[in-house]
Order: structure tokens, then C-alpha cells, then sequence
């Protein structure tokens, strides 16, 4: 079926309603702020830019020593962990820090142990070296101690899923991670998953008794891979988080943000044809939970490409080019990201899992756009434009990383939150559809509404043709009344009878009801 073919049949025309023009973004990573009102003012900015969805980085689960405890947390006179294990043999010693208060609430077994100390909290988790519940059969315990902040800050999941819910927003909370190795740097260090494990089943317990509100939609595992294969440990801790989420709380669901790394000089670089393979791979450790996988573009980093089949002769542009160097799309990157996104649509296809896209809102660094102390550089709402274009049609959702501080850093240039504000009525270009014979041609993007379409293309004859045109239909529910991002809209127009070449591009640009106009450049193949 050609994709005009898909758009509309007369029988499932919706009904019009005037839309207001909208972001086509709806979910942000950010990090928690120290109190209530802190996290209400970020949630209630990010709604007023068009977010429906907040998702917060995980934190590790540190293998420590004792003489590396918090030196407030004792009990009586005695390092709190040492307190806590009095009479077992301790195996491992880990600590953690989430912004979480924990507390009473998170004990389960009988030598826990929740204290203040010097206006701080402290919880001391007690677990088997092996095994589950509360009794080692070998005496042999791990110990826990977890930094719970201050007696006056909020508790950071507490907090936001509570804003969240106020807003009929939705929270997706960062799991806790295991830390890295250090002989395999990109690879987690699984020596103590039984205690990650048994861990992340104690903190999903204790969010189930303190966060357990409709605003906390689900999870985030925030341990990383690319869309490659020999990452097994990887996916050993998707498997790990996602069956304990089943468990504990079954109508939650969980996020994971996997990346991809085209440039032709990566030593790890992520070839176009087992992409689809480990986005399936992905899919199937949901072990029951709804399971999004929000593929990372990677042009917030330098790892992708956002170009179209004619720009591939074209110079990478100027944050592009400090990451892979001088010289074209095309022979710095392996593939598109509108490649690897359209692969990534092929492998979730037939699983339970759901693709979603993290468009990076930042981009490399390169002396002139400095983002307060970031490693990354503050980008362009015109460079995000052409990042939300590459992505397409398949991302049911589109998220960004990340609001802090990339979204609200005043840099060297307007921050790109206002740049949003005020340019959140910009037309975005997604895919199309040119039916020459005919003259019939079918967009799918953002803030389509009352679009005059400019087409500019090449016919048999070699002459060079170009036709402004109003558009005679528009449907803003295309997205939801297909499955697919709800956001999406399709319009129709027609630049009458005519022919192509065989060999070219045609080429898009839209100006909307509001006076915008479509500021990255749109080519599909004839």
C-alpha cells in the first residue's frame, strides 16, 4: 500500500476540530529538585511547552568500604553498617543516594535500620549474599546504606509523582543501575547481581508504599547499550528490573533508551543491518511489562546523522563536523537517522514493545555554544526541526534529552526553552507521498493546519518544476486514530498532472495558518 493509500478513505474521515499549534515533543528528562515547589515549577513549564511525561535518571548502586560510609550515619558510636550487621558475617558493603528519603517505609527485615543523624537520613538494608527474603542460610550478608538527603527535602519520586498526578502528567522514575566494569567499561558489573537484584525489588516495594499514585506511569532502566549485539549483561539487568516490575507493580510500565553510533570511524560503531535484530532483542526482555524503547537520534553527541539521500555529498554542519571531522553526511556516517529509525520500526514490529524516539536536545560542543558546565553544547530549535524530521512516522512518542540544563541554559545564545515557546507553531515535515500522475500529494507532520505546500521537483524531461498550492484536506487525529504518535497530522493537496523523473528528489516545504514556515529542508526519492 503506497502511503497516500494509507492516509484516508472516505469512510474514516474524522471529524474537524480547529487544533492549536503544538510541540510535537511531549516527555523530558530531568533531574528532581530539592523541594515540592522546585519540581511543581519545572512540571508545570514543561506542560506549558506541551509535555505530558517527565522521566528521571537512575542512580548506582555503589560497591563501598566501610571507611567510605557517610560519616553522620552512626548508631550510638558505631558506623551505622556495622551496627546493622552485628553477629553476620558481611559479604559486600554498597552505598546509594537517589534523593529519596527511604525511611521507615522501606524496611522489610528485621535488622534494617532507618536513622537521623546531624538533620540527615539514613536507611541501612540488610540483604542475603545469596538468595532472597530476610535469612541468609549461610549467614553471609550484603549491607546497604542509602543517603536519604536532608530531614527538610522533599523526596524526589514522592515529590514529582505527586506533581504529576496534580497535572495528569505522567513520571517515569530512574531505576537503580549497577556500576560499570572497569576491565569492559561499557558493560555492567553483574559480580553482585543477586544484591541488585534484591535491591531493585526493595526499592520498587518501597515506591509502591510511597509513590503508588497514577502520576508515576512507570520506570526508566537507565543502563545503556547500543543497537548492537554482545551486550547480554545489558539486557541480563532489563530482564532483572522488568520481571520485578511484573511482580510488584504489574500496571506500571518501563522505559529504556537504547543508542546508536553511525559513524564510519567508531571503533563501535552500529551497523544499519542488526539494528532491527537487537531492537527485538530488547523487546522481548519485557517479561509482561509495557516495554517502550525510545531509541536515542544521537545528534546530540555526534553519533548520528540527520540527512537526507540528497544531502549525503553535502558538508557535515559545524557541530557535526568537532565530533567526526570535515567532509559529507555521506561519508562520515554509515546511514541516516531516518534509516536506523525505520529499521528500529522493523524490529519491534510483532513484540509487545513500543518505539518511541529520544531526540537529543543538545548538540556537540564547539567553543562558541557552551551550555552552563555541560560536556554538550546548546543547539538550535532549527537543528531540532531537522532531528524530529529524521525520526518519522514509527515513534509512537517522542521524548528529549534532556530539560536540565540543556533546555533552560542561557548559553551564548537564547535559551532553547524559549527558542521552543516561541517557535512551537513551526511545521515539521515527516514523510509524504507525491502521486505524479494524478498530481496528488499526501504530508504527514506537526503544525500542518492550513498549510500552502511548496513542491519543487524534476520530470521526465529533465526540466526543473516548482508549484505553491493550498491544501484541500487536513486531518490532525491521523496519529491516533492509526496507533501511532497522536500528534501526527496529514494534509492533501494537489499541484495537478505530471510526471517525474527516474532518477531525483522532490522537495517540501510548508507554510501554516499561523505564518510559519517549515525550516528544515524535506527531500524524499522520486
Amino acid at each position: 500500500m503506497t502511503l497516500l493509500a494509507a492516509f484516508l478513505t472516505p469512510a474514516d474521515a474524522a471529524p474537524f476540530t480547529t487544533p492549536a499549534p503544538a510541540f510535537p515533543i511531549s516527555g523530558y528528562f530531568i533531574r528532581a529538585g530539592g523541594s515540592n515547589a522546585l519540581n511543581a515549577d519545572k512540571l508545570d513549564r514543561i506542560k506549558s511547552a506541551g509535555g505530558d511525561s517527565v522521566i528521571t535518571p537512575g542512580t548506582r548502586l555503589k560497591p563501598a568500604g566501610w571507611a567510605e560510609l557517610p560519616a553522620d550515619c552512626k548508631i550510638g558510636s558505631v558506623n551505622c553498617g556495622q551496627a546493622a550487621t552485628l553477629g553476620v558475617r558481611v559479604n559486600r558493603v554498597f552505598t546509594y543516594s537517589d534523593g529519596n528519603q527511604w525511611g521507615k517505609k522501606a524496611l522489610a527485615c528485621p535488622r534494617d535500620q532507618s536513622i537521623a543523624a546531624n538533620g540527615k537520613l539514613f536507611t541501612i538494608l540488610v540483604v542475603p549474599a545469596s538468595g532472597s527474603g530476610c535469612d541468609s542460610s549461610d549467614n553471609s550478608y550484603d549491607v546497604i546504606v542509602i543517603s536519604g538527603g536532608t530531614t527538610k527535602a522533599a523526596s524526589a519520586t514522592v515529590s514529582l509523582a505527586k506533581a504529576a498526578t496534580k497535572r495528569k502528567m505522567r513520571l517515569y522514575a530512574g531505576l537503580p543501575i549497577p556500576v560499570m566494569r572497569n576491565d569492559v567499561p561499557y558493560l555492567p558489573d553483574l559480580s553482585y547481581q543477586n544484591t541488585f537484584a534484591q535491591f531493585t525489588d526493595r526499592y520498587l516495594r518501597y515506591q509502591k508504599s510511597v509513590s503508588n499514585v497514577a502520576g508515576l506511569a512507570g520506570f526508566y532502566l537507565a543502563v545503556e547499550m547500543p543497537l548492537s549485539a554482545g551486550f547480554d549483561s545489558v539486557l541480563t539487568t532489563y530482564r532483572i528490573q522488568n520481571e520485578a516490575i511484573h511482580r510488584i507493580m504489574p500496571t506500571r510500565a518501563a522505559v529504556v533508551s537504547p543508542y546508536l553510533d553511525a559513524r564510519v570511524a567508531a571503533g563501535g560503531r552500529t551497523p544499519l543491518a542488526g539494528v532491527a535484530d537487537a531492537v527485538r532483542i530488547i523487546a522481548l526482555t519485557a517479561s509482561g511489562v509495557n516495554l517502550s524503547i525510545a531509541v536515542q537520534d544521537g545528534m546530540g553527541t555526534g553519533k548520528g546523522g540527520a540527512y537526507f539521500g540528497n544531502e549525503e555529498g553535502t558538508a557535515v554542519d559545524a557541530p557535526a563536523s568537532t565530533i567526526v571531522g570535515e567532509g559529507t553526511w555521506g561519508t562520515k556516517y554509515l546511514a541516516s537517522t531516518r534509516d536506523y529509525f525505520q529499521a528500529a520500526a522493523a524490529g519491534v514490529a510483532g513484540t509487545t514493545a513500543t518505539l518511541w524516539a529520544n531526540v537529543e536536545g543538545m548538540a556537540p560542543a564547539t567553543g562558541s555554544n557552551a551550555c552552563d558546565t555541560n560536556l554538550r553544547g546548546q543547539t538550535t530549535l532549527a537543528r531540532l526541526h531537522r532531528q524530529l524530521q529524521q525520526v518519522g512516522n514509527a515513534p509512537q512518542k517522542l521524548i528529549s534529552f534532556m530539560w536540565d540544563t540543556y533546555y533552560t541554559c542561557v548559553g551564548t545564545g537564547t535559551p532553547l526553552e524559549q527558542q521552543l515557546r516561541s517557535g512551537k507553531a513551526t511545521p515539521v515535515i515527516t514523510d509524504s507521498t507525491f502521486t505524479a500522475g494524478t498530481g496528488a500529494v499526501a504530508i504527514t507532520g506537526y503544525n500542518l493546519y492550513g498549510a500552502k505546500v511548496e513542491v519543487n521537483w524534476t520530470d521526465a524531461a529533465g526540466q526543473k518544476l516548482s508549484k505553491v498550492v493550498a491544501t484541500d484536506y487536513f486531518d490532525g487525529s491521523f496519529g491516533a486514530r492509526r496507533g501511532q504518535n497522536p500528534r501526527l497530522q496529514t494534509v492533501m493537496a494537489n499541484v495537478g498532472e505530471t510526471n517525474l523523473s527516474t532518477d531525483g528528489y522532490y522537495t517540501i516545504s510548508v507554510t501554516n495558518a499561523w505564518g510559519a514556515v517549515s525550516d528544515a529542508d524535506y527531500a524524499k526519492h522520486n
